[in-house]
């Protein structure tokens, strides 16, 4: 009898179990497993001992999916963690089929505006392999140019990913402050393709104040669904490193984060001059709040008017103290990232900014991927942590 010796990390390979023991137990008690933990258990013991790995049932992975959602301690939005609708396409082999899922994906979430909480889970890594990877930190992000003078026109946030791109061959480069980025995805161990995302399925909202006409001159806009495509999905030891998701926008990450941050979109002296507030070296004046309170007004009254899915950071606040209740009312701790919970704008009117939280990461959960495009990058670094300024 020829014997064939399979050579597994054992140590490795007692960790996943474990974590699977876990994650059954954790469904268990939920009321979430629907055969025997040790009759499952048994099952995977197999699979890991021949394998290395083994294969989730669409139960352990959606319900996982929905747990690391709740477990994620820098999202105020936990409060929908149950409505997460889960697209098991762990059956795509190629880079095609997963871009046309995540066109899918897009036009689903995106439902004429009434934004719904979805993710699409791709083939897991593989034990001592590089997983699948979405290039892009979120499906839909604007392109960043650096002009010879270093103004930016675009969105600073994108300036290396662009160039990346335009190496790679990207044509779609308009030059506009609003360009939308192409969608590179890598299969493990082949080289990364890049694909254009067709324009109808990208649902914009024009940005105009209730009160201000000039606002609407700026020519701003914002895309309507936040769809994050760069970390992995950790669910009982097994490893999607593409498994993209979406909520809604809270109003804030628009218009304090995007719009007002410095190193990013940089429009709060515009609006300030734009209101007449042109003491910028007199902060008494707070020509600062003054105009951020003025641009966050314009992102809420323009996804209202347009009919798309936002909450304002007040009630996104509200929203997380009663998911904070529910989840103790069921034995569960809160564990949370005060400075990502507290909103970026009138942090204090709001009750998460009184509240202590642990910052204690449990699994199921999401974790950050190092970009898998900086390896291709030997020619530039970012060299200035100095304001960029928009171009209009």
């Amino acid at each position: 009898m020829k014997f064939v010796k399979i050579n597994f990390n054992f140590s490795k390979n007692r960790s996943l179990l474990s974590e699977s023991l876990e994650l059954l137990s954790l469904l268990e008690t939920e009321s979430l497993l629907k055969i025997p933990k040790f009759k499952r258990f048994s099952e995977i013991k197999n699979q890991v001992n021949n394998t290395g790995t083994y294969w989730q049932t669409v139960d352990e992975l959606s319900y996982g999916a929905k747990i690391a959602w709740r477990n994620s301690t820098r999202c105020i939005g936990r409060n929908y963690w149950q409505s997460l609708e889960v697209r098991d396409r762990r059956d795509l082999n190629n880079p095609h089929e997963i871009f046309d899922a995540l066109v899918e994906h897009l036009e689903l979430a995106t439902n004429n505006g009434r934004i719904r909480p979805f993710m699409t889970v791709f083939r897991p890594q593989k034990p001592n392999h590089p997983g699948i990877r979405i290039w892009n930190e979120q499906l839909i992000r604007y392109a960043g140019y650096k002009q010879s003078d270093g103004f930016v026109i675009g969105d600073p946030k994108n300036i290396e990913f662009t160039k990346m791109v335009k190496q790679m061959g990207w044509k779609g480069a308009q030059g506009t402050p609003f360009d939308i980025l192409p969608i590179v995805i890598q299969m493990p161990s082949q080289e990364p393709e890049m694909f254009e995302l067709p324009p109808s399925v990208v649902l914009e909202v024009p940005i105009q104040h209730p009160e201000y006409p000039w606002f609407a001159e700026l020519e701003l806009k914002w895309h309507a669904v936040p769809l994050i495509s760069n970390m992995m999905l950790d669910v009982g030891g097994i490893k999607y490193t593409a498994a993209p998701f979406n909520g809604w926008y809270m109003g804030t990450e628009i218009g304090s984060r995007n719009f007002g941050d410095k190193s990013r979109y940089n429009l709060l002296p515009i609006i300030a001059k734009k209101i007449h507030l042109n003491n910028f070296q007199n902060h008494r004046t707070l020509w600062i709040d003054r105009s951020l309170v003025e641009l966050n007004i314009a992102v809420l009254y323009s996804f209202h008017q347009a009919g798309v899915t936002i909450v304002d950071h007040h009630t996104e606040s509200y929203n997380f103290i009663k998911f904070e209740k529910k989840e103790n009312s069921n034995q569960r701790t809160v564990y949370a990232d005060w400075s990502w919970i507290v909103p970026p704008m009138s942090g204090s009117a709001t009750p998460v900014f009184h509240r202590t939280y642990q910052n204690i990461e449990l699994k199921p959960n999401f974790f950050y991927q190092p970009d898998p495009w900086l390896p291709y990058d030997s020619q530039y670094k970012s060299k200035s942590s100095c304001p960029f300024k928009f171009k209009l």
